[in-house]
């Protein structure tokens, strides 16, 4: 019997999911969301609109619910939502009843933390995780763009308990039929800190800038900050006892090329975070491997560095753009009070 999706979280990489594997793969995908803006647009317009690195820009029908109005079934829940509004989400799903028994969940979110979060809707066999090297910005509410083009993108998964199940290769052989390149690996936790030794290097200089992955790699400086950087990370997952997927070297290649050849125009999310005035995840990645290695008896101090770096640079941009700041801050408070709301009813 076929799988159907359901996606948490409809913004750039949920939408990218739930439309290649609804166009390409020809599953049937829900999509739920807690952005009142987003919501309501994509009602209003019929469907978000999609562009390619910012060509063929269409609009593709979809359908979208706020947790509490919707009633589907769904076999497979994909998780997209930024790490700070996870819990919030989570427990308006729940609260609403849309988790059921038979269903698993996957997510490729970015940084550490969310797995403990899903486990406590979702027993550790029917979680899978993943790392996406796969680019998406939202322009606005209902209006996406994706970066790189079925054959630049590439993404690892592996279930929570890495036991391998005929389910799994199901999700993977839709994953593979959507353009999404996944690959099936056997280390979960390997896995999650490579990626996360991936964008402690690119989102988080990319961020502080304000420029490209292209830009950031044709900087002299590109390959010594990456090493020193990757170099740092290794150290503090072999003081931890982690065996990540690849070797310092390979890693370091990985970045360069993705930066330079594979997502050139890509922008970060953590970017997109800062230049609309929201928190970033910077704490859930470089502050992630910095936990890590003091608690192991090790010291990251670029890693320790680059967070306060990355604050700094949200504090600045909320003081040169007060009014995109003064807008982020009431769409918080909006999303809050809609959260405690649909929680009290």
């Amino acid at each position: 019997m076929a799988l159907s999706y359901a996606v948490l979280g409809s913004g750039g990489m949920g939408i990218q999911y739930g439309v290649l594997l609804q166009e390409f793969a020809h599953k049937h995908v829900d999509f739920i969301d807690t952005w009142r803006p987003n919501v309501e647009k994509i009602r209003e317009q019929g469907g978000v609109y999609v562009s390619q690195d910012g060509e063929d820009r269409h609009l593709v029908p979809i359908d979208i619910h706020y947790p509490e109005d919707y009633h589907g079934n769904p076999d497979v829940w994909i998780v997209f939502v930024k790490q700070q509004q996870l819990d919030g989400f989570l427990k308006r799903a729940s609260h609403a009843g849309l988790f059921r028994d038979h269903q698993v969940v996957f997510s490729a979110m970015n940084g550490y933390g969310h797995f403990e979060k899903l486990g406590e809707y979702f027993s550790r066999d029917r979680i899978f995780g993943g790392t996406a090297l796969i680019g998406a910005y939202v322009y606005g509410p209902g209006d996406v763009n994706f970066t790189g083009g079925k054959h630049a993108k590439a993404m690892n998964m592996c279930a929570w308990d890495e036991r391998r199940t005929p389910l799994e290769q199901e999700i993977h052989d839709d994953f593979a039929a959507a353009t999404l390149n996944p690959t099936i690996v056997d280390d979960f936790l390997g896995m999650c800190l490579a990626k996360i030794v991936f964008n402690s290097v690119l989102n988080t200089l990319c961020t502080m800038y304000e420029i490209r992955f292209g830009q950031f790699h044709a900087n002299p400086g590109a390959r010594w900050m990456t090493e020193r950087i990757v170099d740092e990370a290794y150290t503090a997952a072999e003081k931890a006892g982690i065996t990540l997927l690849g070797t310092r070297e390979t890693e370091v290649e990985t970045i360069l090329h993705t930066a330079g050849v594979a997502h050139p125009l890509h922008y970060p999310s953590m970017y997109q975070d800062l230049t609309k005035g929201r928190p970033t995840e910077v704490d859930y990645i470089n502050g992630y491997i910095a936990r890590l290695a003091r608690e192991h008896g090790a010291e990251a101090p670029l890693n320790e560095f680059l967070v306060h770096e990355v604050h700094l640079a949200e504090q600045a941009y909320a003081i040169h753009h007060p009014d995109i700041a003064e807008a982020a801050a009431r769409n918080a408070d909006r999303l809050a009070k809609d959260t405690a709301a649909a929680l009290a009813a």
